[in-house]
C-alpha cells in the first residue's frame, strides 16, 4: 500500500521532456539485439500510471480506422519489436494497433513493455493496445515477467503492472466493419455491447467473455463450440464464424494468440491488406494528433496475427489484397480461413508465415504453446 502513497503522481500528464527523453533511450538500442535499456523505476511507474489512465479514459471497444498497422504477439522478443517500427515506420508516421501478448518468454519484457506504453502516453489517439492472456498476473507470475521484475527491480513493480494490465481495452473495431482481438469469438458473445460495458480494472476470470476474447482459438476441424487443449476457453468453428459476422454485420475477424503452419516464406515476410471503401461515413478520427499519410493510406496491414473472413460476403468497394510485408514477432503471424482445409491464392484471405522459431507439425495444421 505504501508503495502507491509514495508513487502517487499530481500532474495531469507525463513530463513531455522526459517522456521523450525515456523512448529515446529506448531506440538507442537499435542494431543491438539483447542490450539492455536502463530506465529508473521512478520513470516505469509513471509510464504504468499516466498509460493506465488513459486506457481507462478510452473505450474497452476502441473504434477506429484504417490505415492503420496491427500487431500481434511480441513476446519480450525486443528486437523485433524494434525491426518491426523500423519497417512499419515509427510512431506517429504510421497508426498501430497491437493485439496483446507483450511480455513473457522473451528476455526483454520491460524494454518492449516499456516502449509499447511509453508511445501510448506519446500519442493516446494514434496509437493503441489490446490486453493479451499474457496481460495477467496469473500468467505472467510463471511464464518470465513476474521474474524478469524481480531480478531487475523489485515485486513491487511487477504489482504495478498488474494494475496497469487490469486496464487495457480487449477489442477493437475497425471501420465498422473488422473486430480485433487477441483470442477469439466467446459463447458468451452476442452483441458488441458486451465488451463495450466489460468492467475495467479488472483481473482476467477463469471463464467468461473476457476470459474467451483473451484465450479461444478457432479451429478448422471444429462446428459450433470445443474443447480447448490449453485447458482454458474453448475452440470456435468456421460456422461460429460465419453467424457471428453475419448477425453484427461485420466482415474479418482479426486476432493473434496462436501461430499456423506451412507457409514458410524464407525472407520471414508476409501479410494481408485490406482496402477501405472509396466512400464511407466518417466516425472516428484520431484525435487531434496529425501524422504523415503513410505508403499505404487506404488501408491497413496486418503484422502477426491471424484474420478470419467470412467467404464471398465482401461488401462493394472493398476489395481483399494479398500483399508482402514483414513479420516481426515471437509468434509472428497466424491467418485461419475457416472455410478452406488449406491456405491458397484463391482464397480472399492468404499468408505465407511462421515462425523460425516455431515450425513443427503438418501442412494445415495449428501449432501454440499451451498458453
Amino acid at each position: 500500500f505504501a508503495v502507491y502513497i509514495i508513487h502517487t503522481y499530481i500532474q495531469q500528464e507525463m513530463d513531455p521532456s522526459l517522456l521523450d527523453d525515456v523512448i529515446n533511450r529506448l531506440l538507442e538500442v537499435r542494431g543491438r539485439p539483447g542490450k539492455q535499456v536502463q530506465l529508473s523505476e521512478s520513470e516505469i511507474i509513471q509510464l504504468c500510471v499516466f498509460s493506465k489512465e488513459i486506457f481507462l479514459a478510452q473505450p474497452n471497444l476502441l473504434e477506429l480506422e484504417a490505415p492503420i498497422k496491427i500487431c500481434g504477439d511480441i513476446h519480450g522478443q525486443y528486437s523485433d519489436l524494434l525491426r518491426l517500427f523500423e519497417y512499419g515506420g515509427l510512431p506517429p508516421k504510421a497508426n498501430y494497433l497491437f493485439l496483446g501478448d507483450y511480455v513473457d518468454r522473451g528476455k526483454q519484457s520491460l524494454e518492449t513493455i516499456c516502449l509499447l506504453l511509453a508511445y501510448k502516453v506519446k500519442y493516446p489517439e494514434n496509437f493503441f493496445l489490446l490486453r493479451g492472456n499474457h496481460e495477467c498476473a496469473s500468467i505472467n507470475r510463471i511464464y518470465g515477467f513476474y521474474d524478469e521484475c524481480k531480478r531487475r527491480f523489485n515485486v513491487k513493480l511487477w504489482k504495478i503492472f498488474t494494475d496497469c494490465f487490469n486496464c487495457l481495452p480487449v477489442a477493437a473495431l475497425i471501420d465498422e466493419k473488422i473486430l480485433c482481438m487477441h483470442g477469439g469469438l466467446s459463447p458468451d458473445l452476442h452483441n458488441l455491447d458486451q465488451i463495450r460495458n466489460l468492467h475495467r480494472p479488472t483481473d482476467v476470470p477463469e471463464s467468461g467473455l473476457l476470459c474467451d476474447l483473451l484465450w479461444s482459438d478457432p479451429s478448422k476441424d471444429v462446428q459450433g463450440w470445443g474443447m480447448n487443449d490449453r485447458g482454458v476457453s474453448y475452440t470456435f468453428g468456421a460456422d461460429k464464424v460465419t453467424d457471428f459476422l453475419q448477425k453484427q454485420g461485420l466482415d474479418l475477424i482479426c486476432r493473434a494468440h496462436q501461430v499456423v503452419e506451412d507457409g514458410v516464406d524464407e525472407t520471414l515476410m508476409c501479410s494481408f491488406q485490406i482496402l477501405k471503401p472509396a466512400e464511407k461515413k466518417s466516425k472516428f478520427n484520431f484525435g487531434s494528433t496529425t501524422f504523415p499519410k503513410s505508403g499505404n493510406p487506404s488501408g491497413f496491414n496486418v503484422f502477426s496475427s491471424t484474420g478470419t473472413v467470412k467467404p464471398g460476403t465482401s461488401p462493394p468497394g472493398v476489395k481483399f489484397q494479398a500483399c508482402i510485408e514483414v513479420v516481426l514477432s515471437y509468434e509472428f503471424i497466424n491467418a485461419f480461413v475457416p472455410w478452406s482445409k488449406s491456405v491458397h491464392p484463391q482464397s480472399p484471405l492468404f499468408t505465407y508465415i511462421t515462425s523460425d522459431r516455431h515450425h513443427q507439425g503438418g501442412e494445415g495444421t495449428f501449432y501454440g504453446q499451451p498458453v
